[in-house]
């Protein structure tokens, strides 16, 4: 799964969100989970590299959510 790859690289620390990312996946709402994973990592401002972005926004637009990365723009660091 697309999506279980980005979680495991991604800057979450929450085990709680993790696990409602995983959930929502194990029943099929990828799109969903993507939007989830991406609100909070928005929520808890954390960092992410612009290699992580442009596969989450690659991901986003394939998914047909591409609001679900857009405000990520300003949590490139590098």
């Amino acid at each position: 799964m697309r999506v279980a790859a980005l979680v495991e690289a991604s800057p979450l620390t929450s085990e709680t969100v993790i696990k409602d990312v995983h959930h929502l996946l194990s029943h099929g709402e990828e799109a969903l989970a993507l939007d989830t994973m991406c609100s909070w990592i928005y929520e808890y401002d954390l960092p992410i590299t612009g290699e992580y972005h442009s596969r989450l926004t690659a991901l986003a637009f394939e998914l047909q959510t591409p609001r679900s990365a857009l405000l990520l723009n300003e949590l490139v660091i590098d």
